[in-house]
């Protein structure tokens, strides 16, 4: 399971923000997000983690 820091998640809806942008990348799957940690965690092979950033940015937060 992948683990990442994500700065600026405030609420809920944050939350199905970072889950949506993840579940949107090819081959990510079983993603939870902890709103009081600030983490995302994943399951997925051969996972490109810019493309991970580039999608996380894009809906408006920072991987970290």
């Amino acid at each position: 399971m992948a683990r990442i820091k994500i700065k600026g998640m405030t609420c809920n809806h944050c939350v199905m923000a970072v889950t949506k942008a993840l579940n949107e990348i090819e081959g990510i799957r079983d993603v939870k997000v902890d709103l009081e940690k600030g983490e995302a965690f994943f399951e997925g092979k051969c996972v490109d983690m810019e493309i991970v950033r580039v999608k996380i940015k894009k809906a408006g937060y920072e991987v970290v």
